[in-house]
């Protein structure tokens, strides 16, 4: 499982995250999502810890934190919903439902 941090500062590096984390126990990893047209940081992360005993601890005392003049949002992540490929916007595509 992993930890979803949002409201993160624009300036936080992942190393910034992961010392922050490693208060709490062992930092398996860290991902920081960036904007694929500007680069820049899209102001959330995910963490994994060791365990989930640290992943609890980290959360209980990070969700609300105050951290680069922002008041953290932390919590566990949740499965990335699968959107599909066609989005299920396009409709009887195969043949025509128009009446003449």
């Amino acid at each position: 499982m992993s930890i979803y941090v949002g409201n993160l500062s624009y300036e936080a590096t992942q190393d910034d995250i992961a010392q922050v984390f490693a208060e709490y126990g062992t930092v398996k990893r860290v991902q920081v999502p960036t904007d694929r047209e500007t680069g820049r940081l899209r102001g959330f992360a995910f963490v994994e810890m060791e365990t989930e005993a640290e992943e609890t601890a980290a959360i209980e005392a990070l969700d609300g934190a105050e951290w680069m003049d922002r008041s953290l949002k932390v919590n566990k992540a949740k499965p990335r919903e699968d959107r599909g490929s066609s989005g299920g916007s396009f409709g009887n595509r195969g043949g025509s439902s128009r009446r003449y």
